[in-house]
């Protein structure tokens, strides 16, 4: 049973955008200021509810969306800003951007919000990202820790047992096929879940990313309760335990988001 705010765009782009004025924003400018000096760019950027939030408070910003409807979306969202030239909506695939001429100049922040967890060759991304970002420049992360009890993203599947069952993304690839067809969800709702357990990431393999491709951690924090499940259930957000955030692999396990900003070195 898809959520209502799964159907609703209005209402999901409201959500996204209140979110990062009241808590991504905030968390960023513990390491940097959010200001007009700013110049912000978005991968996966949705229909614009998060870089709208960024444009509100000054910042000039360009938003990369892969999907042709997301990013048509993110163009009305963002029109007001588009028309003033302070921000810039492409529906490209960020390896075929030319840094030098589609883009007029480097960025200071760069946000992956729910995005890390749905790329195949982390890897690849994190060195591309290197690419565009200034000297000393910062990229925010915010993605579910694989193993989370909704770390499938299950919450969008169709059938109102599984969309409220948490956990069982875990199940060997064949069984989890298997109960996904066994519950009618539909053949692109499998692929796309099945998807999403291909590329979801750890919080060890993403610090192990981050190290490798010479980034230093500036901020961290582990959240027990997601800070959008305040928009989305009514729920208060609630930064993780610390005894329980300081166990490796079994934290995966129960903490439902993570919020990073790190630092280009090198």
């Amino acid at each position: 049973m898809a959520f209502h705010f799964h159907k609703d765009r209005d209402i999901y782009i409201a959500q996204q955008e209140s979110n990062a004025s009241a808590y991504v924003i905030p968390f960023i400018e513990k390491a940097l200021s959010i200001d007009k000096e700013l110049r912000v760019m978005e991968v996966g950027c949705g229909e614009g509810g998060v870089l709208k939030a960024f444009l509100n408070r000054g910042c000039t910003g360009v938003g990369i969306e892969l999907l042709k409807g997301k990013a048509e979306r993110a163009k009305q969202t963002l029109q007001e800003e588009i028309d003033t030239g302070r921000a810039v909506v492409m529906n490209k695939n960020i390896y075929d951007i030319d840094v030098k001429y589609d883009l007029e100049g480097l960025f200071d922040l760069i946000i992956l919000k729910d995005v890390i967890e749905h790329i195949h060759d982390q890897d690849g991304i994190l060195k591309r990202l290197r690419d565009f970002l200034k000297p000393g420049g910062r990229i925010f992360f915010g993605f579910p820790p694989w193993q989370m009890p909704f770390g499938g993203h299950q919450q969008v599947l169709a059938h109102r047992v599984l969309s409220k069952t948490p956990y069982f993304h875990l199940l060997p690839t064949p069984l989890y096929r298997g109960v996904l067809k066994a519950f009618g969800e539909t053949t692109k709702s499998i692929e796309d879940t099945l998807e999403i357990k291909e590329t979801g990431i750890t919080i060890e393999r993403f610090e192990r990313l981050i190290r490798k491709n010479q980034f230093s951690i500036d901020l961290r924090t582990f959240y027990l309760i997601n800070p959008i499940y305040k928009y989305k259930f009514k729920l208060k957000p609630r930064v993780q335990f610390q005894l329980l955030a300081s166990i490796p692999f079994f934290r995966n396990f129960v903490t439902t988001a993570m919020y990073y900003v790190v630092k280009k070195e090198g």
